[in-house]
């Protein structure tokens, strides 16, 4: 005597789901990404720039809001936390450019 065998699926009711939007056209693979070109050498003022906002970052030498880099630079050395001299070098070499002179933050109301 040979015993049916039973599957799962013998207890399940079989429900076919019709197509949304009906059949889809194909669309030609997208093309490989665009290999991006590397930045070139930064120059001397991105270099000097780059320096003066990580200036600006360091919390070490207190907040930098509502005050110039100068300022900022002179109330650290003022309290003893020794702000590196290249940074007021930079300053003061480029005293009339505002992008030297002003903290990474001058651009935001406070």
């Amino acid at each position: 005597m040979t015993t049916k065998r039973r599957l799962i699926t013998d207890s399940f009711k079989v429900v076919k789901k019709a197509r949304r939007g009906g059949k889809k056209e194909k669309q030609p693979p997208p093309s490989p990404p665009q290999k991006e070109t590397e930045p070139g050498p930064l120059s001397v003022r991105e270099m000097e720039l780059q320096e003066l906002r990580q200036f600006d970052l360091d919390l070490h030498f207190g907040p930098c809001i509502g005050i110039s880099r100068m300022q900022r630079w002179e109330r650290a050395s003022l309290h003893g936390l020794n702000p590196p001299e290249e940074i007021k070098e930079l300053m003061l070499t480029r005293d009339t450019d505002l992008d030297y002179t002003h903290c990474l933050w001058s651009g935001y109301p406070l």
